[in-house]
């Protein structure tokens, strides 16, 4: 039994560990490793949050709606992407604008350009969920749903795009919040929605029958989530910086804020226009049994490409801010840092792929033997890739936070649609299917080829 002194001190030491954690961190301190991951750890849950609620959909549809479903929705969920990745570009964008204008001491105009961007980001979610309602089922004939699976493609993809509005905020505000100093907060705001997520997913599913409308609800209901609470904090006095004011057109604000998203937009529309040829492909080699298996991986994916994302979405205003105030030794601090970082988690997260694969495997298709054994063979070699990824992700998200997103751009893009795309096609040409899952490992030492490049050339421009 444990004695009542060495309660009181663990209790002790509990709370003096809590109250280290929330302390609130200023963009213009000295940052360690310790408090750079204080910092940014937040951030990294957050996304991890965000990606376990949106696998919560695929592992009950897969269990307990069957597989052709769980397809279908493989299939449409890169076009619903694309609709709501402008959030993630005018997160990403503005919240580095936002933050360099608070470096530079303009905190009025900092104010008012967080509440445009605010506004254009419901702007846009509207309009672009009323287009993507209309072409859904023009689209998922487009992107190979045969007819077994075009009506749920359909089904999903209406109910997801009726929430795309709040979608888009949420996108936002994960990095307006780290901007605002309030890190902390935008976890706590992703925890909810995604318990939220997880909670109706098993009610509406599993207790109540509806299928994989009730997987759909479930999501669309969670991603409002995310999207309003943040929206009602920022409407309400708060003790941020950042607060939603009367906002001033400035399509000079705008312009730069989408150009330094460019990165992060073209970025995801080409992982999403990937994945539609990865579909194509092994829908065209393997048939729905490698759309399953590719929906599976990308499920997984999501928490671990979340660790890197939350890692650069929570460093990404620390560079802006020290970019703004022309801090150069701290620029050059935090970059090196970062990589060492970068390092370590790739070697973490490829081990952790590699020892998972099975179980992981298990959870998803266990119920179907033939499709097992082909996403644990998948698994095994997609992993190897993570060890390079987060090269490239920080080199990308490195090049937006100092406000250049063309390089960021070319250097995301080219990853994706130009290396990744072309060995998709390539290799099952050249070398079988089966070679068609080392397509990532190759564009991913293709792209850090290019981060390296574009880093050397760029050092004394920057002064990192």
């Amino acid at each position: 039994m444990v004695s009542s002194d060495v309660w009181r001190g663990n209790k002790k030491g509990i709370v003096a560990f809590s109250l280290y954690m929330a302390q609130p961190i200023s963009l213009s301190e000295h940052f360690g490793y310790r408090k750079l991951l204080r910092f940014t750890v937040p951030s990294m849950v957050m996304m991890v949050f965000t990606s376990i609620y949106s696998i919560v959909d695929g592992m009950f549809v897969s269990n307990f709606v069957g597989k052709t479903p769980f397809a279908a929705i493989n299939l449409v969920m890169p076009f619903l992407m694309v609709l709501g990745v402008i959030g993630y570009m005018l997160g990403t964008g503005g919240s580095v604008l936002v933050a360099k204008l608070l470096g530079e001491g303009q905190e009025r105009r900092a104010r008012r350009v967080f509440s445009l961007l605010v506004v254009a980001g419901v702007c846009v979610g509207v309009v672009f969920g009323a287009a993507g309602i209309a072409a859904l089922p023009r689209v998922s004939v487009w992107l190979g749903a045969d007819q077994s699976m075009v009506g749920h493609c359909v089904q999903y993809g209406r109910i997801i795009l009726l929430a795309l509005p709040f979608f888009v905020l949420q996108y936002m505000f994960q990095s307006l919040m780290v901007t605002a100093e309030r890190p902390r907060l935008g976890l706590w705001v992703t925890v909810a929605a995604g318990l939220m997520n997880i909670v109706l997913d098993f009610v509406l599913i599993v207790v109540l029958g509806m299928g994989l409308r009730g997987a759909a609800w479930a999501t669309a209901a969670s991603q409002v989530t995310g999207g309003l609470l943040p929206l009602v904090y920022f409407l309400c006095p708060n003790s941020s910086r950042l607060r939603l004011v009367v906002p001033v057109m400035d399509w000079r604000a705008l312009v730069q804020a989408c150009s330094n998203g460019l990165s992060e937009f073209f970025g995801n529309v080409s992982g999403s226009i990937v994945s539609m040829c990865y579909n194509y492909q092994l829908m065209r080699y393997i048939g729905q049994d490698g759309v399953s298996a590719y929906g599976v991986i990308m499920y997984v994916q999501f928490i671990f490409f979340a660790v890197f994302l939350g890692y650069t979405m929570g460093s990404s205003p620390i560079v802006s801010y020290c970019h703004g105030a022309k801090n150069y030794a701290e620029l050059h601090n935090i970059f090196v840092r970062s990589m060492r970082i970068m390092g370590v988690l790739g070697l973490v997260l490829t081990a952790g792929m590699e020892l998972l694969a099975w179980p992981l495997t298990k959870v998803f298709v266990g119920y179907d033997p033939a499709l097992f054994d082909l996403t644990r063979r998948a698994f095994m070699i997609y992993g190897a890739s993570y060890v390079l990824v987060g090269f490239n992700f920080y080199t990308s998200a490195f090049f937006t936070a100092l406000n250049n997103g063309v390089l960021s751009a070319l250097q995301a893009t080219t990853r994706a649609l130009v290396f990744e795309t072309a060995a998709v096609f390539v290799l099952p040409a050249l070398f079988g299917a089966g070679s068609i899952w080392f397509s990532v490992v190759v564009a991913e030492c293709l792209a850090l080829m290019l981060s390296a490049v574009l880093l050397m050339a760029n050092q004394k421009r920057y002064h990192y």
